[in-house]
């Protein structure tokens, strides 16, 4: 049974930095391709980031986290990586980690998820 764990959520300050983290299990996630979707409070959720799978590890962003966010992954630990800088009040939302076997980059749309954690909040205070 495939499970995605994430963590590292929590309240920051505006400008401030956090990193999550999604721990896979369950399956050989070193084909899987793995991102990060959030939703804010009433809105739909959205597409954050997204990495490859393989030793090239392509990656690619939403708008939102262009220049701000950087994806990572280690497959030695099936985990994925966000790591969030100069954030911004309007990044609350909860972070969602997502799976799938394949690689849609920066159009990835939700119902091409196969796996979805639970996800994590990120508030980021003015």
């Amino acid at each position: 049974q495939v499970q995605l764990v994430e963590s590292g959520g929590g309240v920051a300050q505006a400008g401030a930095s956090l990193t999550l983290s999604c721990e896979a299990s369950g399956d050989t996630f070193s084909r899987y391709a793995m991102g990060w979707f959030r939703q804010a409070p009433g809105k739909e959720r959205e597409f954050v980031a997204a990495i490859n799978w393989g030793g090239r590890g392509d990656t690619h962003y939403g708008d939102s986290a262009k220049g701000r966010f950087t994806i990572s992954r280690d497959d030695a630990k099936n985990t994925v990586y966000l790591q969030m800088n100069s954030l911004k009040p309007e990044d609350t939302a909860i972070y969602y980690c997502g799976v799938d076997q394949v690689f849609y980059g920066s159009r990835w749309f939700l119902q091409d998820v196969r796996y979805w954690g639970k996800g994590t909040l990120v508030a980021v205070t003015s």
